[in-house]
């Protein structure tokens, strides 16, 4: 293990330790949100970094997640153990059915597909309000086992950290690889007898079940949800996190949601200038790094446990 890793791990300690020190409920809610962020962004990665596929409807498939476990906990009254995968799933399968027609599109068209489709996720919410409640959302959703903001904290950290391990261990398989090359360039992969289109659903379902997981995960430490939450600008700041933080990198997707979600916070003295100064920061980031902070490469290589090389930027 180098030095880069322990300093790694030494910054996600001391931030641990930073949100329990600080015991408020203030720091374990701008914790929590971070955390789903990390989830939502590696979710993304997946598709956009790993498999070549930009989405700009993430934000609708994160949406569906989030009723789904709202509505099956507070009008089915499932407990949290089964509405949490079960949203999951959900979002999985409706993403996919939604997604497939535009499969066989590349580059800013399916970009462009994916837009509208979380548009038309978003105008299904605010309008079915037999099911929705429409603008007015959905209250008392029950919380993650406890109405304490520390244990919604650690119970997401449990959940999120899983989910990260298990992208972690399907980007980096044999996989993880053919999706790689399905993203340089997907008549070789046909040429080898993969097909491109039950490759790009498979990774779909995956990016779209966490997604999912993550909707779930913000209904019950919110208590509420509308479809407000859902719209457009958060699935750009979806794909900021994922290009600031670098594409195809896991670890990048985590350091993305932890600087995108959480500098605000850090910020709110600033009052007014706060905003101005987080775009300051992200576009001195793409300017000066245009590869992201953590990119692919130098994830790879750490992962590899090989020393960076100096000219990776």
């Amino acid at each position: 293990m180098n030095a880069f890793k322990y300093g790694i791990w030494l910054i996600i300690g001391l931030a641990l330790i930073g949100v329990a020190a600080a015991d408020s409920n203030y720091a374990y809610r701008v914790g929590t949100t971070i955390l789903i962020f990390a989830l939502l962004g590696a979710s993304a990665n997946l598709l956009t970094g790993t498999t070549g596929l930009m989405s700009l409807g993430h934000a609708g498939i994160y949406g569906i997640g989030a009723y789904t476990s709202a509505l099956l906990s507070t009008s089915a009254g499932l407990p949290l153990w089964a509405t949490i995968p079960l949203a999951g799933i959900v979002a999985a399968i409706f993403g996919v059915l939604i997604t497939l027609p535009a499969l066989r599109l590349t580059s800013v068209y399916f970009a462009v597909a994916t837009l509208g489709v979380g548009q038309i996720i978003y105008v299904a919410l605010l309008n079915w309000i037999s099911v929705t409640n429409g603008p007015m959302g959905i209250s008392d959703i029950p919380p993650l086992f406890s109405v304490s903001t520390s244990v919604t904290f650690w119970v997401t950290l449990a959940i999120v950290a899983a989910g990260l391990w298990f992208i972690h261990r399907v980007v980096h398989s044999l996989y993880g690889n053919v999706l790689r090359a399905l993203r340089e360039d997907d008549q070789c992969v046909q040429a080898v007898g993969l097909s491109p289109l039950v490759l790009k659903s498979q990774a779909l379902m995956i990016s779209f079940f966490m997604a999912g997981l993550a909707g779930a995960l913000w209904a019950h430490s919110t208590g509420y949800i509308a479809p407000e939450s859902f719209q457009f600008d958060q699935s750009i700041l979806i794909l900021a996190i994922i290009v600031v933080g670098g594409l195809g990198s896991l670890p990048g997707a985590v350091l993305g949601a932890v600087l995108l979600t959480g500098l605000p916070e850090v910020l709110r003295p600033l009052g007014d200038y706060r905003m101005f100064t987080v775009g300051l920061v992200m576009f001195l980031t793409i300017v000066l790094r245009p590869s992201g902070l953590w990119p692919e490469v130098l994830a790879l290589r750490w992962l590899q446990r090989r020393p960076a090389r100096s000219e990776v930027k």
